[in-house]
């Protein structure tokens, strides 16, 4: 692991010289991509220099117990076990950091949240689900754009479709896919009964050709007129799009957004998952057999999560992660699940780094 760092290190430095570097620094994109990865190199070896330091640090308080003086050693021993702790603590951090990245982590988001079964109360969990989501994507800094809205007749929402850009979006983001369950008593019941009714998210990387290894030459591109409630603006212009993969056979489309710009991003950003996914797929079928990931599938059939409002309690079924502060959740505070949810996916991972 130490030649790993050391390695890890070296690089880091280049990094730092090539950012100082003029002709760097006049090269937008060059820059952009050397800061990315000079970011993502820094807990490393921030956490490396800290193991380094505590290291030299017990070797000179081990030299300490050689001391005449009875309590310069018992001082030692006391400072020795402290440092010691803090070394395997260290460590243990290292190991996390070292577990390779899910290379679509620092990618932008296409964020989707459609109200599922539960007719009006299920647009309206998806309306506080959008409140709770847009007040987290505040709290990051993160730039939110609105591609498409199809509100509900009583309030609250039947689709939202959001482009979400910002550091590390689809990594923090990721474990959010699948159904949502409310559990609450809707303003409308007059006998105060519970009601469960759920809303799906899809969160989607923004992918690249490049990403997906495809050609341009592999595609077709057919623009259409949009069917279907919408008023006159679908009957008079052609903005729903439709990508053909031809090698694989594989269509998607969009008549969502207005714009046939909007539309045509959509369904690219659908092809390109849809294409990873089948290439996941290929390499994840020889492993499912082994081990299921802790953090499940996302698909949007599995039940990930209860809102129960009458307990105030949230409960994620992944990892059986039951809070009581479900009022501060859904002001945007999703830090706590968020991380929980990552730290499960990590063990998971380091297990597998130790097997193989």
């Amino acid at each position: 692991m130490t030649e790993k760092l050391e390695a890890i290190k070296e690089r880091y430095l280049y990094l730092e010289e090539q950012l100082a570097d003029p002709a760097v620094l006049a090269d937008t994109d060059r820059y952009r991509k050397l800061s990315k990865d000079y970011k993502k190199l820094k807990p490393v070896v921030d956490a490396f220099e800290e193991w380094q330091h505590t290291t030299s640090a017990e070797a000179a308080t081990r030299a300490m117990l050689r001391d005449e003086d009875p309590d310069i050693r018992a001082m030692a021993q006391e400072e020795l076990a402290e440092l010691a702790q803090k070394r395997l603590v260290l460590e243990e951090r290292l190991r996390v950091l070292l577990i390779p990245k899910d290379p679509n982590d620092d990618k932008d988001v296409l964020f989707e949240i459609r109200a599922g079964t539960g007719g009006d109360e299920a647009a309206l969990f998806a309306g506080d689900l959008y409140r709770m989501y847009q007040r987290y994507f505040d709290a990051q800094g993160w730039k939110v754009e609105v591609l498409d809205v199809n509100e509900g007749t009583v309030g609250g929402y039947d689709r939202l479709i959001l482009e979400v850009s910002g550091d590390e979006v689809y990594g923090k983001l990721k474990f959010e896919s699948g159904t949502h369950r409310v559990q609450r008593v809707p303003k409308t019941e007059s006998q105060g009964r519970i009601h469960t009714s759920a809303a799906t998210v899809a969160v989607m990387p923004k992918l690249e050709m490049e990403d997906v290894n495809i050609q341009k030459s592999d595609l077709k591109v057919d623009t259409f007129r949009a069917s279907g409630a919408g008023g006159q603006h679908v009957n008079k212009t052609e903005s729903g799009v439709r990508f053909t993969h031809l090698p694989t056979g594989i269509v998607t489309e969009s008549t969502e957004a207005r714009s046939q710009h909007q539309n045509r991003e959509i369904a690219l950003q659908r092809l390109y998952q849809k294409l990873q996914e089948m290439e996941q797929e290929k390499v994840q079928s020889a492993m499912a057999s082994q081990r299921k990931s802790i953090v499940g599938s996302g698909d949007r059939s599995e039940k990930i999560r209860t809102y129960n409002f009458p307990q105030n309690r949230l409960t994620d079924h992944r990892i059986n992660l039951t809070l009581y502060n479900l009022d501060i959740i859904l002001d945007g505070k999703l830090d706590e699940v968020i991380e929980a949810l990552q730290m499960a996916d990590n063990t998971e991972r380091l297990k597998a780094e130790e097997v193989s």
